[in-house]
């Protein structure tokens, strides 16, 4: 299966990519996001901040969100999984849309929340994970308009945030799975099993 990462000028690619290479998907990593709309399964990575995210995707959000609400197959990761919603307080660009909903600042008293905390799902892209410890990186949050959308929550400072969504065939994970060693592994390889029982 050929996996498509967006290069949106953020994020690490590099360990992305990887952790897709080494569970044996083929991926192509591109640059003009017009490239994105003919691909079978896309990945959006992150690290970044919401506009400068959304800069290259703007003009072909409309037709993405349609792709991923028809069904092809997404993960997007961290700052990739918030584009996803309809638009950020950390920004004033607009959002991708498939997710209905807005990102909002994370309520706790250390901000950027940097470390291991435990995802609480029951979605069976954790199927065969018993420690479901991953690593996050994040300042800001999906508040989801449909709570049907979130399928996992965090504990942070005493605090329950959501962490991981789906809608359609699209996931998004506030975590980095490509930095969680081999939780986060298993985790993409259940992502592209997943993926490639829909294409």
């Amino acid at each position: 299966m050929k996996v498509t990462i967006a290069d949106y000028g953020v994020g690490n690619l590099h360990s992305v990519r990887k952790a897709f290479e080494i569970n044996g998907a083929e991926v192509d990593v591109v640059t003009d996001m017009k490239d994105l709309l003919g691909s079978e399964c896309i990945v959006f990575p992150g690290v970044g901040a919401f506009d400068s995210t959304m800069k290259r995707l703007a003009p072909y959000k409309e037709k993405i969100r349609e792709r991923l609400l028809s069904g092809v197959p997404a993960l997007g990761i961290c700052i990739g999984a918030q584009i996803l919603f309809d638009s950020s307080e950390e920004g004033s660009s607009e959002g991708v849309g498939a997710f209905r909903g807005r990102i909002t600042k994370l309520s706790a008293e250390r901000i950027p929340h940097m470390g291991w905390n435990s995802v609480v799902t029951s979605d069976p892209l954790m199927d065969g994970i018993e420690d479901r410890r991953f690593y996050f990186a994040h300042s800001f949050r999906g508040s989801a308009a449909n709570p049907n959308n979130v399928i996992g929550v965090t504990e942070y400072e005493g605090r329950e945030f959501s962490s991981f969504f789906r809608t359609a065939n699209t996931y998004g994970t506030q975590f980095h799975p490509e930095k969680s060693a081999t939780s986060g592994l298993a985790l993409i390889q259940n992502f592209i099993d997943f993926a490639e029982d829909r294409i």
